[in-house]
């Protein structure tokens, strides 16, 4: 089992590339020292969004446990120093996997 949290920001206009950029190099160390894993972040240039996904393995109480002391630490803390706030909204949820965990089996071939 995973807890994964989908994460959707509004970038401010203009400001995507530079925030994109800064994230790349900053977030995922962070968040994956912290004992997340960082599972996609995708730009999506046309809307000025970035959306990514973080999860840890485990039930939802761990996760929201993981947060609570990133949210705390001095790492998170000094990431953050002097930033320009380019993120104008966030949409922040949990997300659960549709899909089934294994493929289906391929279609087996009738010989008539």
């Amino acid at each position: 089992m995973r807890t994964v949290q989908l994460r959707r920001y509004s970038i401010t206009r203009g400001e995507l590339d530079a925030f994109a950029a800064w994230w790349a190099a900053t977030m995922p160390a962070l968040r994956e020292r912290a004992g997340f894993t960082v599972d996609f972040a995708y730009a999506i240039a046309e809307r000025s969004e970035f959306v990514w996904a973080v999860s840890v393995p485990g039930a939802r109480d761990r996760f929201e446990q993981l947060e609570r002391e990133w949210i705390a630490s001095p790492e998170r803390a000094a990431a953050f120093i002097g930033l320009v706030e380019r993120v104008e909204r966030q949409v922040i949820a949990f997300a659960e996997d549709v899909l089934p965990t294994s493929p289906p089996a391929p279609p087996r071939k009738v010989d008539r």
